[in-house]
């Protein structure tokens, strides 16, 4: 198993590599002038050529680039224009607060998916069935933006249940049943997509497992269909669905970006958003390699916990 994680390890590296490779120049083709937009109203042609030449933004792209990753291998992420403030230190202390969101995201979606997938297969062609294939078309056909404004308006506006927005309370609050409060509907709102994909491919892999003949097997040795189920059918269907689960998470860290917007939650996505519009590449371009690191750690993860699951793989 060690032997297989390093070898996975490995293979990452040309993948992060790729990835500061995409980040970095699709950074630099977005329209506008960085030391232009820091500088605002003075920026004359004589400050926004000095502010260039101090960032090394008058460099040639490629030797850019190469100056950008000999400090990330350095762990220098830069500095932020607009903050002022080394971009690692921005990008970890908002990224805590995304990992909370998408953590929380990602084990609801999961627990929610796979339950729902295996009712929906043990009672295939019935009204559970019936009614949660209908509530998974819905749930994924729903942007996740609008569902969260609705969410806003139901649950936070009409009913005052729960609070708009934000990661804590403005006053008397700071506490963890604070976080829970603010933390139900933007997980909720984040999962609800990732939920029905999961609840659809489990429902297939279980169905498939279903037909397979250590089943009947099971069945025909007296086995209880509860123990049937969840000992032999569940841990089958799992090897197929991890894979889904690890993929899911790419996507839950990806709409966190939108998602914190709707609820002004204070993560790397609203940071992203600010820091496009204030042209600040630096900080753009280590959220988002962050990010992707991320996502590839995530997909690691689901490997080798299904390796772990089904011997074959080993």
């Amino acid at each position: 198993m060690a032997s297989y994680i390093a070898k996975r390890l490995l293979a990452a590296i040309p993948v992060l590599l790729g990835l500061t490779v995409i980040v970095f120049f699709i950074m630099a083709m977005i329209p506008g002038d960085p030391a232009t937009a820091i500088l605002g109203t003075y920026a004359t042609p004589e400050n926004v050529e000095k502010l260039n030449r101090d960032l090394g933004l008058d460099k040639p792209l490629v030797q850019q680039y190469f100056i950008w990753l000999g400090n990330l291998l350095h762990g220098d992420f830069g500095r932020s224009f607009a903050l002022n403030r080394p971009v690692l230190d921005e990008v970890l202390e908002r990224f805590s607060a995304t990992l909370i969101l998408a953590g929380t995201a990602l084990v609801l979606c999961s627990i929610l998916g796979l339950l729902a997938g295996v009712v929906s297969a043990v009672r295939q062609f019935g009204w559970t069935d019936r009614i949660v294939t209908l509530v998974v078309l819905v749930g994924i056909s729903t942007p996740s933006f609008f569902l969260g404004l609705l969410l806003i308006l139901v649950f936070a506006v009409k009913l005052q249940w729960l609070p708009a927005s934000g990661m804590w309370a403005i006053y008397g609050g700071g506490d963890l049943p604070d976080l829970l409060r603010h933390l139900i509907l933007p997980a909720s709102t984040l999962a609800v997509v990732a939920t029905g994909v999961i609840a659809r491919l489990t429902r297939t892999a279980m169905l498939e497992v279903l037909r397979q003949d250590f089943i009947r097997t099971a069945r025909a040795k007296g086995l209880p269909e509860r123990k049937v189920i969840m000992k032999h059918a569940v841990k089958a269907a799992l090897v197929s669905v991890i894979p889904v689960i690890g993929i899911q998470a790419g996507f839950v860290l990806g709409g966190a970006v939108y998602i914190e917007t709707v609820f002004q939650w204070p993560g790397i996505g609203s940071m992203l958003v600010k820091a496009i519009s204030t042209r600040d590449l630096l900080l753009v371009q280590g959220g988002v390699l962050v990010v992707a690191a991320a996502y590839v750690l995530f997909n690691l993860a689901a490997d080798v916990v299904q390796t772990m699951i089904d011997p074959r793989l080993r």
